[in-house]
Order: structure tokens, then sequence, then C-alpha cells
């Protein structure tokens, strides 16, 4: 068993290239796992820093220094965020306290549809099924309200954590991207001299970054105002709460789609009852998650998501409980960083594997 472990060792890890990645990408890990909540702001800084750059970068190309683009560039941006969120957050709080309010009659509705459902399907669903399910629902409610209470209570801690976020996330963007070439020396200054592999990995993880943060911004706009379109040409209740419920459940793949339903579901239901409006509905939320899944996403990703769709269900659930919210929304990329690792290292242990596959 010694033996067959010290082989494996020295076959993997011979190349001092090889050792010099792993040894990065175990340090990277750690850090984010231990310091994520310290990171958050650099974390948030660094998304936003890749969305701007194609901005700035044309601005550049045109003749503008990169300080004056740079400025332009995140002046207007942090105006449109202004802008969008003074319209939209007030709209979105006062239908969320209204769907607050209204939520016990909705359960209280759905808890009438479940009780039917014995007599609606006889021998197929049970009262003691229906009766289990209930109470299930119950403690689950409860549980949900004692989680809001503790986080009404914990408001304070995340006012300062936001206004902190106000301010630094803005100016690490700006000096993110007017000094991008100086900050990228300076981190290329503290690795190795050997750092070939390293590069092919980052070269090709640089540029799926880019496009994974600037597609799902888009997907997101695209998701959410289309489903605001649909859900206020049927005259549905609180309609651009949840379209932005819908827009932000494509953060997580395949699993946010399934969740954003329920609450789409619910409302419809409590509104119009089991009729053609609510069938209707539902079926035009199905096309837009169909053309979503089928179209949007193919098109906007074609170039970054290359990847079955059960690794990166695995990839949601394992980053997204090692990292919380940045570990899902960064899941296709560090599942993309594994597969990038896995074949630079293997092209460069078997490059003769590698020239026979091109």
């Amino acid at each position: 068993m010694l033996d067959w472990l010290k082989k494996w060792y020295t076959n993997k890890f011979s190349d001092p290239q090889v050792v010099t990645l792993f040894l990065m990408l175990l340090i990277g890990f750690l850090a984010l796992y231990w310091l994520s909540g310290i990171l958050a702001p650099v974390l948030a800084a660094i998304a936003f820093a890749y969305l701007l750059e194609w901005p700035v970068t044309r601005l550049s190309r045109l003749g503008m220094g990169r300080t004056l683009s740079t400025s332009l560039v995140v002046i207007g941006f942090i105006g449109l965020i202004t802008l969008v969120v003074m319209w939209i957050v007030p709209i979105v709080w006062y239908q969320g306290r209204t769907l607050l309010r209204d939520l016990p009659q909705m359960i209280d509705l759905g808890r009438t549809y479940l009780v039917e459902l014995p007599e609606a399907f006889p021998g197929v669903v049970s009262e003691e099924q229906i009766l289990v399910l209930i109470h299930s629902v119950d403690e689950r409610i409860r549980a949900f309200s004692l989680e809001i209470l503790s986080l009404s209570l914990a408001s304070i801690v995340d006012l300062v954590a936001l206004l902190i976020y106000l301010v630094l996330v803005p100016v690490m963007v700006f000096f993110m991207l007017k000094d991008k070439q100086a900050l990228l020396d300076a981190f290329v200054q503290l690795l190795p001299d050997e750092r070939k592999l390293i590069s092919q990995v980052w070269q090709e993880m640089n540029l799926q970054i880019m496009n994974y943060i600037r597609g799902k911004i888009l997907e997101i706009l695209i998701v959410g105002a289309v489903s605001y379109g649909v859900f206020s040409l049927f005259g549905l209740n609180y309609a651009l709460l949840l379209a932005v419920i819908v827009g932000f459940s494509v953060l997580i793949p395949y699993i946010g789609a399934a969740v954003a339903t329920l609450p789409v579901a619910l409302v419809a239901l409590f509104q119009w009852g089991l009729t053609p409006e609510f069938g209707y509905l539902m079926l035009s939320y199905a096309v837009i998650q169909a053309l979503d899944g089928n179209v949007l996403v193919p098109l906007l990703f074609s170039e970054v998501v290359d990847l079955n769709p059960v690794f990166i269900i695995i990839a949601v659930l394992f980053f997204g409980g090692l990292f919380g919210f940045w570990g899902i929304f960064f899941a296709i990329p560090l599942a993309s960083l594994v597969k990038a690792t896995v074949k630079a290292w293997s092209t460069r242990l078997h490059p003769e594997r590698f020239n026979d596959e091109h």
C-alpha cells in the first residue's frame, strides 16, 4: 500500500510547477473558507471590476486615459444602480410587506386544497398523508418565522455592513480597474519563476470568469424583465417582487428555477384558484424557464459552461456549502477552474495523450 502511494505521489507531483499550482489552489480555497466573511467586500469588488472591465477597455481604445475611462464608467454605473434601486426597492419592499400580510390567508387556502385531495383522488392520496404534510408545513413555517425574527434583531449589524459595502466596494472597484496592470504585476512577482502551468490555467479562467459574470448579470436582467412583463400582462399580484425572485433565481442553476416556481404558483393559486388564468400563467412561466435554459444560457455562456448539469449541481451544493452566497455565485467558474486544472495537470504529465486527442 505504501509503495503504491509513493508511486502515485511521484507520478503526480514530480513536476515542481504542478506542486506550485496545487499549493496555490489549496491556499486560495482555505483562505476563502476561513476568511469568506471578511473578504466578502473584496469578492464583490472583483465581481464588479470584471463586469466593468469591458466598457473601460472600450473607452480606453477610443483614446481616453485609463483613469478617465475608469472614472466615467464607475460614476455612470453607480448612478444607474442608484436610479434602479430608488425605483425598485420601495416597490419590492411594499409588495413584500403585503405578501407577508396575506400569507396566512394563502396558507389557509393551500390547506383547503390539500384537504380536498383525498376526495379528488381516492385510493391515491389518503387523509393521513395530508395531515402529516400539513403538520410538516406548519413546522417549517414556524421555523421560518423564527429565522425572520432573528434576522430582524440583527438588522442593525446588517445595516452597518451594508454601509461599509456602499463605501468600500466602489472605491476598490475604481482602483482595481485604474491600476489593473500594476496590481497584476505585483501579484506576478509573488509567483515563482517557473509558472507556465499557472499562466495556462489563469489565462483560461480569466476569460471564463469575465464572460461568466457579464453573462450572468445579463441573464438576471433579461429573465427578471421578461418575467415582470408577463406577470404584469396577466395582472398577477406582487408582479415586481416575484420577477425579482425569478431573476435572481438564475444564480443557482436548475435548483433556483424550481425554488422560484413555488411562490409564483402559490400567489397565482391564491389570486385565481384552479382556473384557466392560473394554467395560462404557469404555462407562460414554464416557457420563460424553457427559453432561459435552452436559448439564453447557451447563447450567453457558450464559451464558459462546458460542464455536465450533474457536475454543475454538485458544484453549486459543494461550493455553496463551503463559501455561502459567493460559492453559489462562482460555482460554475470554480468548477471550470477544477476542470482546467485537471486538464492542464494531465497535459503536463501526459503530453502524448493531449496530442492524440487533438
